[in-house]
């Protein structure tokens, strides 16, 4: 996948700087990470800061996109609608848990493997049993 961004879009930047922290001490240097996070000092998301973000983005690899809540996910759309086609052509929305999907995508990313790969990654953290039976 080479270069692979992500974008952390959270209602709280404490969180995504939380997760980037710890994805990038699993994943290394070589997944470009980003928070999208907060309003200032209060909690919430906008779609502008989240094409901001996405704009930080190298050139050459694909952007996911991770939303924490239902509004996070309608700003991540409204971010993709108001994004250049360079930028959103290269774009995708993840279904995933937030903290699981992004820890296991990154590790993924990391490893070089295909986008689809990446993004599989992230989806089945939704079957990741924390305790087992």
């Amino acid at each position: 996948m080479g270069n692979a961004s992500f974008v952390i879009v959270s209602h709280s930047k404490k969180l995504a700087d939380g997760l980037i922290q710890l994805a990038s001490q699993m994943a290394g240097p070589s997944v470009h990470m980003v928070p999208a996070a907060g309003l200032g000092d209060e909690l919430g998301t906008s779609a502008t800061d989240i094409v901001s973000a996405m704009e930080t983005c190298p050139e050459d690899g694909a952007i996911l996109l991770f939303f924490d809540l239902g509004s996070a996910y309608m700003n991540c759309q409204m971010a993709l609608e108001l994004s250049p086609p360079a930028i959103r052509d290269r774009s995708w929305i993840v279904d995933s848990p937030l903290v699981e999907g992004v820890i296991a995508s990154s590790v993924v990313a990391s490893m070089g493997l295909s986008q689809e790969e990446v993004i599989a990654a992230a989806e089945e953290a939704y079957h990741i049993r924390k305790v087992a039976e």
